[in-house]
């Protein structure tokens, strides 16, 4: 009998030293031999092995790494300590791990193979917690069809035949006393069919090494002291679309550098751009992609790391300080988030168990040929789970106020960036991805019952209808969709030579046709200063003037217009060169007047947008909008009044698009009386050439329509902007000429 299981013990070390033991559990830890216990422990570094609560070594059996003792039951506790020495003459002490009971509930392993853990990133990962009083990390990862997961790290030589987990269904875990904050990890996966083993990063990992290093780290779980208290509240009984909300968009590595080039972490990042974006007036900022990612280049819209801030600024606690900091300042911080796709790194979720287990298994839909990606597989419950979790991760335990959803086009269309035969449609016949509706509906309405407040922008770049629509009628259940159409029409416009722009007048008067049909965002964001565009100073028509005229006037177009506002970094300076990732912006243009008016315009009109209820109170409804004049194309003007939805008062917009000033232009208006000029982008202080017009009175002479009409001077390539004088101008907090 002895002899028997002594063979068995040998065949079990030696797939244990093989890394293809069906079973540890079955052979490590302690277990019973009547009145007897056995104690068996892998590791093949150890030259010796002593059990310390009981003072005896252990036997080597075979010389494979596998150690045992047996003695007494009554000798030995319940979670015993080990102390070895390794190959180099080190010592150390731990507890075994294989003295542990699962820890993963049966219930929240229901929840997630069902795609309803919304907080399963607080399950899986690597998570300290302690167990019958002894501190360790729990680690567990969701890979249904490997044949045994180990982790790997420091902490083991990075062998994975040293701490394999114990499987619990799909989900593998292993508890594993005496790991540290800080300690580097990964996960070791043997292919099941192959044997090919697999080295893979946490999918839930909170933090990550500094590229090009990959490995996942423990990261403590002290919870940030947040102090946000009054903004949180503030948010929760906030209403989107009657507030003024414009958004400053940033890719954190190139705003500013320290002095020796080096990133700013989130803590120096929170100072300086707080300080800046709230002396322009913003609402919020909004980050490019920050979530962890290995190529710079990708300006992380290739994330491998969907529970982390990117180590190049700091920790997820650093970051929660930037966020804490900004609402503190009364600013918004808004994601841009990456659901559509990722990236094919062999340490990320490529292939994870050796199988095509988070994207799809068809090749018809497995690939984004185009960016060199993959596609999620929306299909699936753990999954759509796994996104899910992500999301309301950054909204639950970083206090983000939104989520911009990236490429929601390529995922609504399977044959989105695909030629016919590349493709498969769905039962119905059609190009539309089923199971990526279904995934959008459900997040949007989880988020919005959850997180009240919170804004769901959609970067949607086709006609797909009811973006902006809840599920029951139909729709996605976004808050807001960028306005695609209005900034493509409105740039190809501005490009125009303005003496050949009365022959596309349409290009300015097409976008109300579907103003209304979604609630709008109006987005000059980094795709318009990238891939060889230039940037927008320099896409802007004519001379140098005219080039800062043109750029001052689509900014009083845009902030009048509409929808939300959406303004990418650098482009409140008139940056004239492409935007580089690699680099920073260029703020020693701020030295030149023209550029620094067109900073101090930006500021102006956040203030006027701010201030004038007409200009944000009814932005996603035809009620806040009427043309007054839109058919003079042959003077390359347009004229609107913009209203808060109620009765009261209104604000009237004037822009010339045309290079020729127009001297008594007539304008209509409903009401008589005497009317404050709130803004003109030609006057000094922007580095205009000063033909402003100051207060105008309004008569009874019918004009457009309007009852009382008034005569405004219009400078060439330039935007103003009226109000009747019942509102004080210094309230606006626009500075005088």
């Amino acid at each position: 009998m002895a002899q028997a299981e002594d063979h068995c013990l040998r065949d079990d070390a030696l797939l244990l030293s093989q890394g293809r033991h069906p079973d540890p559990f079955a052979v490590l830890g302690r277990h019973g031999h009547g009145d007897q216990v056995a104690v068996r422990w892998f590791m093949p570094e150890a030259l010796e092995v002593r059990l310390v609560d009981v003072g005896q070594p252990m036997q080597q059996l075979a010389e494979t790494g596998l150690f045992e003792w047996r003695g007494a039951v009554d000798a030995l506790p319940l979670h015993y300590r080990l102390a070895w020495l390794d190959t180099g003459g080190l010592e150390h002490w731990a507890y075994d791990p294989y003295s542990f009971a699962p820890q993963l509930s049966l219930y929240d392993l229901h929840l997630f193979n069902e795609g309803r853990h919304l907080h399963a990133y607080r399950m899986l990962g690597a998570h300290p917690r302690q167990v019958d009083g002894i501190a360790g990390i729990l680690f567990s990862v969701w890979a249904p069809n490997a044949g045994r997961v180990s982790v790997v790290g420091d902490f083991n030589f990075w062998d994975g035949r040293c701490h394999p987990l114990r499987r619990r269904g799909q989900v593998w875990e292993l508890f594993m006393p005496g790991i540290d904050a800080g300690m580097r990890y990964q996960f070791e996966i043997c292919v099941l069919d192959t044997g090919e083993l697999l080295r893979k990063s946490d999918p839930y990992g909170r933090g990550f090494e500094r590229r090009p290093d990959v490995a996942s780290l423990v990261v403590d779980s002290k919870a940030y002291p947040w102090r946000d208290e009054i903004w949180m509240a503030r948010r929760r009984r906030l209403k989107s679309d009657q507030v003024p909300l414009a958004v400053y968009e940033v890719h954190l590595g190139s705003w500013q550098r320290g002095e020796d080039g080096g990133y700013l972490s989130y803590g120096e990042l929170a100072q300086r751009l707080v300080a800046y974006v709230g002396s322009l007036g913003f609402t919020h900022i909004e980050l490019m992609p920050i979530t962890e990612h290995p190529l710079d280049a990708s300006w992380g819209y290739q994330p491998t790391g969907y529970f982390a801030p990117t180590s190049r600024h700091g920790t997820v606690n650093d970051f929660c300080g930037f966020v804490d900091y900004c609402h503190q300042a009364g600013i918004g911080v808004i994601l841009d988030w990456v659901p559509g796709h990722f990236p094919k790194d062999a340490h990320g979720l490529a292939c994870f168990d050796g199988t095509y287990l988070y994207e799809y298994e068809d090749p018809a839909r497995r690939e984004h040929r185009g960016w060199g990606t993959l596609v999620f597989n929306y299909g699936r419950n753990q999954v759509k789970n796994f996104l899910l979790a992500s999301a309301c991760f950054w909204l639950e335990e970083c206090h983000l106020d939104g989520l911009r959803v990236d490429a929601v086009a390529s995922m609504l269309y399977l044959d989105y960036a695909r030629e016919s035969g590349e493709w498969v449609p769905n039962p119905f016949g059609g190009n539309e991805n089923l199971e990526a509706i279904a995934f959008l509906r459900e997040m949007n309405d989880i988020i919005h019952r959850r997180y009240p407040g919170v804004l769901m922008i959609a970067e949607e770049s086709t006609a797909w209808p009811l973006v902006t629509r809840p599920a029951w009628m139909g729709g996605l259940g976004f808050g807001m969709k960028w306005n695609m159409g209005w900034m493509h029409d409105t740039l190809e416009y501005l490009m125009i030579d303005p003496a050949l722009r009365r022959h596309h007048h349409e290009l300015l008067t097409f976008g109300l046709l579907y103003a209304f049909t979604e609630n709008f965002m109006l987005p000059l964001s980094h795709d318009e200063v990238v891939h060889g565009k230039g940037s927008l100073m320099a896409r802007m028509a004519g001379d140098r003037c005219q080039r800062f005229a043109n750029l001052r006037l689509l900014y009083v177009y845009m902030w009048t217009y509409p929808g939300k506002k959406f303004l990418f970094m650098g482009n409140e300076l008139g940056q004239e060169r492409e935007w580089d990732h690699a680099g920073v912006l260029d703020w020693a243009l701020l030295a030149q007047l023209e550029h620094s008016g067109l900073q101090r315009l930006l500021h102006d009109l956040n203030c006027v947008y701010r201030e004038l209820p007409d200009l944000h109170g009814c932005e996603f409804a035809q009620e806040g909008f009427e043309w007054l004049d839109c058919h003079d194309a042959a003077h390359s003007v347009v004229v609107y009044l913009r209203r808060s939805g109620g009765v009261g008062g209104v604000t009237v917009v004037i822009l010339n698009f045309a290079a020729v000033a127009r001297s008594g232009y007539r304008v209509g208006v409903p009401f008589s009386g005497l009317y404050r000029e709130a803004l003109n982008s030609d006057a000094r202080c922007y580095a205009g050439n000063g033909a402003v017009n100051g207060d105008v009175q309004a008569f009874p002479v019918p004009h457009m329509g309007q009852l009382c009409s008034l005569l405004v001077d219009l400078p060439p390539l330039a935007g103003l902007v009226l109000i009747p004088c019942q509102i004080d101008q210094g309230k606006l907090g626009v500075r005088p000429d």
